[in-house]
């Protein structure tokens, strides 16, 4: 009998480990499908280079060393509706219909009108939203980028139009809370507000961005390190301590991060890209 039963208990081990097996790849043919032949892009937004330096990060442990950053290029403003129409056109696998739902939700570019027609009365020059972190990180690959760290994204939000480290400032946090309590935002043109002083525009004022390790403040060791798997994006093992508790507008931020999944699409959510560069 206890033969029996270990051949029994093996037998559904090895099915259940074969289905899993199975599933992981279809996954990963689907996976390999929708980034499969992603052709080239133009891209002609300016880029912004940062020097980099040294920060804070908000969460961490309160006596955490500061993280440097490395100087890197960033898009000036996010990735718009006219560009991100001209992706889809080249890449069919990412257009509405096409999509696949693990790449993206019944969000995904919910507003427009058919797989190549914008919604109705929307700007061209406006930020592209409904669009999931996969097909943000496909986009940034067709046109030779990345997006983002969030380290990166949060090392250029420090800046207000006259410094490029503006936290101290009592204004800074309730200025960009301001900023986010607008309705509709998302909206609005591109580069409509003057730029902060690394000559960047729209990190507060139009939509939330995607960074390309967006979640990485709850999942299990350094996202800096550079050694998280995809999982650990949207993963969540463990909170840790905020650094700089008047910062409510960091904060803000980093609730809606560890709100989200890769696969969603929100109205309000877009995304720039970033670039690595040999410039000291």
């Amino acid at each position: 009998m206890k033969t029996q039963a270990f051949y029994i208990a093996f037998s559904l081990f090895a099915v259940l480990f074969t289905s899993c097996e199975q599933q992981n790849a279809v996954k990963k043919q689907r996976h390999d499908v929708q980034n499969s032949d992603l052709q080239k892009t133009i891209s002609t937004t300016k880029m912004a280079y940062i020097s980099g330096g040294e920060y804070m990060p908000f969460y961490g442990a309160i006596d955490s060393n500061e993280v440097y950053v490395a100087p890197f290029l960033m898009d000036e403003r996010q990735v718009t509706n006219a560009e991100f129409l001209k992706f889809v056109t080249d890449n069919p696998q990412w257009r509405k219909s096409n999509v696949s739902r693990i790449h993206a939700d019944t969000n995904y570019l919910k507003d427009w009108v058919s797989d190549l027609e914008l919604p109705k009365n929307a700007k061209s020059d406006a930020p592209v939203t409904n669009i999931s972190w996969f097909a943000a990180k496909a986009y940034a690959k067709s046109v030779g980028k990345r997006m983002p760290t969030l380290d990166e994204w949060e090392f250029v939000a420090m800046a207000d139009t006259d410094t490029v480290n503006a936290r101290d400032k009592k204004t800074y946090s309730s200025s960009i809370i301001s900023l986010y309590m607008q309705k509709d935002r998302q909206y609005n043109s591109v580069k409509q507000s003057k730029p902060n002083a690394w000559n960047v525009y729209n990190m507060f004022d139009l939509v939330w961005e995607w960074t390309d390790d967006f979640n990485s403040i709850l999942t299990v060791g350094d996202s800096r390190t550079g050694t998280n798997e995809d999982k650990n994006l949207f993963c969540a093992a463990g909170g840790s301590s905020a650094t700089d508790v008047n910062n409510y507008a960091a904060y803000m931020r980093f609730a809606m991060r560890t709100s989200v999944k890769a696969r969603y699409c929100i109205s309000n959510l877009g995304f720039r890209c970033a670039k690595d560069t040999i410039i000291e």
